[in-house]
């Protein structure tokens, strides 16, 4: 500048006002554009330059900023902190956009800050020998500086005044707004500046550094003195004595209080690449990878629905944020929400797993990984679930123990696993066609996935097709080294199940002991103690598969119901199947309306059955107990018109049920026809479960074999030993290889009926002796009684008239048992009235 123009520039400057004005300062730096003009040439570099400036005006217009300077940097003035953040946010981005064509990756370094300075205008003399138009000057100029100096990459730092108030306003930027990564950096101190500053980043997933900018001669962490080097070398030594003892206190902990077998709440994926096949895909890869782990438990994806439900808003179509999660987390009384972001900004697939305390909804830590294209999401998951675990606590040698390759597990298909993400969400939905046809599509993309295989097995048990559940099932093992060890224990279970083995409880209570908090192992376990009549230790597991986080919550307190009923707990049941229901249990079974039932009040058990609405299955089982009631209450002209329609209806019984109803008209018709006729029902039940058997698989053989072996007792009261002999070596080899003793103690009641008709009483009570414990079928008391003291037929149908009685007689309903009828109402207990009015 020569001296005549700089006396210009001197003598032009307008006065300042005098008075500071409080202003938000950014101030970039554009990093290495020196070195990416020598690398592009003069022509390109000026293009992308010249296309920089028009995304700065752009930035400018949309964030109400004035640029004050600009070189390689600029310096720009703002009104409020978050419309500084905004352009700083988007200038990051468009940076990333513009470098791209050129195969240039562009960033810059940012610094923000709030405070006071003074502004003058230069002269139009001034401006037009070089001058800006605007000068400002003030402490916060060289503050904003030096944040931008230290910065990394594609950092914005900000200080401890500007961090507030954007943070605050954050959600004036939307969406985005709610995605945004808020990092501490700490104290640190800056040369000619007294007092140290706390100094913050934020930035969007996987374009944030998030990481500690380095220190300077100029910059510095403010370290106490107690780190410091000569202090730390006199505390090593104490502190190397003390670890001999303590050493296990030492850990890193997290800075979330995390313990073992806590919970998280994972939220929904962010997904900010706009490609739709991310979404809930990677959020399922996540899930499934977490779930390996014994450490960390993750909440079910059906129990966030039903807490969101308890709030009085519709699940459906909501999406898990930040806000949302951290609120399903506080009602649950969750430790921690995690929070999945991918991007890409032009370049690496990046995924990054936010830890966020759920009372602050502040971000504790984050994790991320990043590759190259789609495909690389899947890995990407992979790592960042390993190191947050690793982070919440759990041990390396624990996480590799416990842990398969992600997509060995799953599949290294996005689009396969796409398709198992929706075949999930459509079976949650009770969508089986759905969910059958994504699972299917999830193979024919990838044949060996074995979950997926899962899939069409569970879809074809709710569908009631068993055969079709134990191929799938079984092919899903025949791919054991594509499941995580949980799910291969899980199918092996199953298939026990599925097959009615022997010893499969034990196998849900060896996984449930495995994993604890596995509240799928527990609730299958207590549903097998129900077909053994093992009902006090079923009440337990089923309790234990109830708690808040539980994704078995509601259906285990309805089996927790189920398990108090005939422990004559009737209030305890009545108030278990209530919460069913508020935890979102539908009313589609009719066991709550047997409480009722219980007590006689006939009139609200009916009530209750007519609100009863759900598959073929419980429309079967509601004509069932519907005949039972009307029996029960003396009804019988009912009862028997009842029992003719069911004969008539399942003149070929397939499902349990439709045997179960087959066996319970049965009971009826053996209290109000003739002995020969009663004969000729029961033979004709036998030869058609003589027909079945071999065909039936699973559970539905012991149903049966149930109706076979009841068929046995009304032809052995009957007086027919000879049928009641064959209904017995017709089930005997069910009865064999069934997993409770329910059909073996079924086969000694047929015995010993026999008996008691031959007048041998001491031989009955003998077939009796092994089953005198608390899982005997109710029906044995019954006879025992009648074998002890043939005469005391009053005094038998008294017993069968307490509460207890009658709550244990309902509570034993299932296809695989007797009618309740049975015990409800013995045979001698009908009078000839009660026949004469059933024929009118």
């Amino acid at each position: 500048m020569t001296a005549a123009t700089a006396a210009i520039v001197a003598s032009s400057a307008e006065s300042a006002t005098g008075v500071p004005q409080l202003r938000t300062i950014l101030l970039t730096d554009l990093v290495d554009s020196t070195g990416w003009v020598e690398r592009l040439g003069d022509g390109p570099a000026a293009e992308l330059f010249r296309a920089h400036d028009r995304l700065v005006l752009q930035l400018q217009e949309r964030w109400r900023g004035r640029l004050i300077d600009r070189s390689d940097g600029m310096l720009l003035l703002f009104e409020r902190p978050i419309d500084g953040l905004g352009f700083a946010i988007d200038y990051n981005r468009g940076l990333r956009e513009l470098g791209e064509p050129h195969g240039a990756e562009l960033t810059a370094r940012a610094g923000l800050h709030v405070g006071e300075v003074l502004t003058w205008r230069n002269s139009d003399e001034a401006v037009r020998v070089g001058a800006k138009p605007l000068e400002i000057e003030g402490l916060a100029k060289p503050m904003a500086a030096r944040l931008m100096t230290m910065a990394r990459p594609g950092q914005i730092l900000l200080s401890a005044v500007a961090e507030p108030l954007a943070h605050r306003a954050a959600r004036e930027l939307g969406e985005r707004g709610q995605h945004l990564l808020w990092k501490s950096h700490g104290r640190w101190r800056f040369k000619g500046v007294p007092q140290p500053q706390q100094i913050f980043e934020v930035g969007e997933p996987g374009i944030a550094p998030l990481r500690a900018p380095p220190s300077s001669p100029k910059a510095w962490r403010d370290i106490p003195l107690w780190r410091r080097p000569a202090a730390l070398a006199a505390e090593a030594a104490v502190v190397a004595v003390i670890a001999v003892g303590l050493w296990f206190f030492m850990r890193p902990q997290p800075a979330i209080a995390f313990n073992e077998r806590d919970w998280v709440v994972l939220a929904d994926l962010r997904n900010l690449t706009g490609d739709s096949r991310y979404e809930g895909t990677l959020t399922t890869a996540l899930r499934i990878s977490l779930e390996q782990s014994r450490y960390v438990n993750v909440l079910s994806e059906a129990r966030a629905r039903d807490i969101i439900a308890a709030t009085g808003r519709t699940p459906e179509g909501v999406v898990m944020d930040r806000t949302l999660a951290s609120e399903v987390a506080m009602r649950g009384g969750i430790r921690a929400v995690l929070l999945p972001t991918i991007s890409d900004a032009g370049g690496p697939v990046r995924v990054s797993l936010e830890v966020i305390d759920p009372h602050t909804q502040a971000t504790v830590y984050a994790e991320s990984a990043q590759g190259q294209g789609a495909s690389s999401a899947i890995k990407s998951v992979a790592v960042v679930s390993e190191a947050l675990r690793s982070r919440l606590g759990e041990e390396l040698r624990q996480i590799r123990a416990s842990s398969m390759p992600l997509a060995q597990v799953t599949t290294s298909s996005l689009d396969a696993l796409r398709a198992y993400t929706l075949g999930q969400e459509a079976f949650a939905r009770q969508q089986l066609d759905a969910a059958e046809q994504h699972y299917s599509q999830a193979l024919e993309l990838d044949p060996e996935f074995a979950m997926a295989e899962i899939g069409l097995g569970r879809v074809a048990f709710a569908k009631t097709d068993v055969g079709a559940a134990l191929r799938h099932m079984d092919a899903a093992l025949r791919h054991s080294e594509r499941l995580s060890e949980r799910e291969r224990l899980y199918v092996s279970a199953q298939l026990s199940m599925l097959r009615w083995e022997k010893g499969y409880v034990a196998q849900w209570r060896a996984l449930a002991k495995l994993y604890p908090d596995y509240h799928v192992a527990l609730f299958n376990a207590a549903h097998g103690l129900y077909h053994a009549n093992r009902y006090p230790e079923m009440r337990e597991l089923s309790d234990r598969a109830s708690v808040s986080v539980a994704v078995t919550r509601p259906a285990a307190l309805y089996y927790r119901g189920l398990a108090e009923l005939p422990l004559g707990q009737v209030d305890d049941a009545v108030t278990s199947f209530s919460q069913a229901w508020a935890a979102g249990f539908p009313n589609g079974f009719v066991e709550p309306a047997m409480p009722s039932a219980v007590r006689r009040d006939f009139k609200k058990a009916a009530e209750m059955l007519k609100e009863v609405a759900g598959p073929p299955q419980v429309a079967v089982e509601k004509r069932v107990i519907d005949m039972t009631f009307a029996a029960d209450d003396g009804k019988w002209d009912l009862a028997a018109a009842s029992a003719e329609a069911i004969r008539d209806s399942f003149s070929r019984p397939g499902a349990p049920f439709e045997w179960a109803a087959r066996a319970s008209a049965l009971a009826v018709e053996r209290r109000l026809l003739a002995e020969p006729e009663v004969k000729e029902r029961a033979r004709e039940l036998i030869n058609i479960a003589s027909s079945a058997l071999e065909s039936s698989p699973g559970r539905a053989r012991e149903s049966v074999a149930s109706a076979a072996l009841y068929a046995g007792f009304v032809a052995a009261a009957a007086g027919d030993a000879e049928l009641a002999e064959r209904s017995i070596e017709l089930a005997a080899p069910v009865a064999d290889a069934s997993p409770a003793t329910v059909l073996a103690n079924l086969t000694a009641i047929v015995r010993a009926q026999s008996d008691i008709r031959d007048g041998n009483y001491s031989e009955a009570i003998e077939q009796l002796k092994p089953f005198n414990d608390d899982a005997a079928l109710l029906l044995t008391r019954l006879v025992r009684a009648e074998a002890l003291d043939p005469e005391a037929i009053e005094e038998h149908a008294a017993m069968t008239q307490t509460e207890a009685w009658r709550a244990r007689a309902y509570g034993e309903w299932a296809a695989e048992r007797p009618p309740v009828l049975e015990a409800l109402r013995p045979k001698q207990s009908v009078t000839a009235s009660d026949r004469k009015r059933s024929t009118r």
